[in-house]
């Protein structure tokens, strides 16, 4: 039985271009916090196996302290590891995979055609990107033998995905007879999955950088044998994005409404809470002010709306009453736009002498 750590996407070195630049280089210095995991991890379970399947960088331009941390962290994992470049860190003439010096227990694919490499009881299979793009599959003429070794191979390959992304269709997969394939490129785990007697995954990034990669994020720890795999999901990630909702209709206390949406701990959290409902628009400032400091990130967005009651009154003869018909008209016919409903607050706000929202 053979015990692997399965990583991919890391994307070490993203610019984290939403960000102040302190806060990017922060982030950028913490990404590497990961390698150490990752080792820690390999120890922990005293893996046999480390299988990188691409994008470990976010591109081909790398920070002296990255590539030296990436290095050190890879050194200190007592055992193989085998690196598939994808197509944000492919292995061309300038990449660190080929110009610098890599510890004795790493070995890199730097070629696009498949490479095996033999292992006790294993035959190990990978390929590099070696441009930004490839079209063709990554399996494109594997099928292995049965000769009771352990059949792995690592790759960046999207599972019927379009082309320049190295697609591997399901056929593919089923006919090379690989015990487990691992993989990269697409950031959300796909947990185990099996065509014809191959199982594979693809771990997902080990930790998000945008909302668009929300929840916890790590790796996979495998076991294989001939016929037969198991995999489960390690978290890595010390910060979470998430996007949470908190209705606030009708709320006295709107801050402790929200408090009550949130989770207990939010210390790592990169949070997006978007308030709905009916009411009056909430002070974002004063929220801002009391839930910031317990967030590693927090964003507040306005998405309530005006309450029914002041709607009512677009049946008056009066300039408000004018003014509300037609704005209710633009919010009816637009109900998803936040636009419409802040023009009018702001609208009515001015027509009442009140303050702006």
């Amino acid at each position: 039985m053979l015990k692997i750590i399965h990583g991919a996407d890391f994307h070490l070195d993203s610019p984290f271009s939403g960000l102040t630049p302190d806060r990017a280089a922060r982030r950028r210095r913490e990404q590497r916090e990961l390698l150490d995991r990752l080792a820690a991890l390999t120890r922990e379970k005293h893996a046999d196996l480390v299988l990188l399947a691409g994008d470990l960088l976010d591109s081909e331009h790398v920070y002296r302290e990255t590539a030296q941390a990436l290095r050190e962290a890879l050194a200190s994992i007592p055992c193989p590891v085998f690196i598939a470049p994808g197509n944000h860190d492919f292995c061309g003439p300038r990449s660190i995979w080929t110009s610098l010096d890599w510890p004795d227990n790493v070995h890199i694919f730097t070629s696009d055609a498949l490479e095996a490499a033999e292992l006790p009881g294993c035959t190990l299979w990978g390929r590099a990107f070696i441009s930004p793009h490839q079209d063709t599959c990554p399996l494109e003429g594997l099928t292995v033998s049965d000769d009771g070794n352990v059949h792995i191979a690592v790759l960046h390959g999207d599972v019927d995905g379009v082309e320049g992304y190295g697609p591997i269709p399901r056929a593919a997969i089923a006919a090379s007879g690989l015990d487990y394939l691992a993989l990269g490129h697409v950031h959300q785990g796909s947990g185990l999955q099996k065509e014809g007697n191959t199982f594979w995954a693809c771990p997902g990034c080990p930790e998000g950088r945008g909302f668009d990669e929300q929840g916890d994020k790590g790796v996979l720890y495998v076991e294989a044998e001939p016929g037969n795999v198991t995999a489960q999901f390690v978290s890595l990630a010390k910060y979470r994005y998430e996007i949470i909702s908190a209705d606030v209709t009708g709320a006295a206390d709107v801050l402790s409404t929200v408090r009550a949406a949130l989770p207990e701990d939010t210390r790592n959290l990169i949070c997006r809470v978007i308030l709905t409902g009916e009411g009056q628009p909430p002070d974002l400032a004063a929220l801002d002010r009391e839930l910031s400091p317990a967030f590693y990130g927090l964003t507040l967005i306005d998405r309530t709306r005006l309450p029914r009651n002041l709607w009512a009154r677009r049946g008056e003869d009066t300039l408000t009453g004018l003014f509300l018909r037609t704005m209710w008209g633009r919010c009816q016919a637009e109900p998803d736009n936040p636009v419409c409903q802040l023009a009018a607050r702001y609208g009515l706000a001015a027509l009442e002498g009140g303050e702006e929202p």
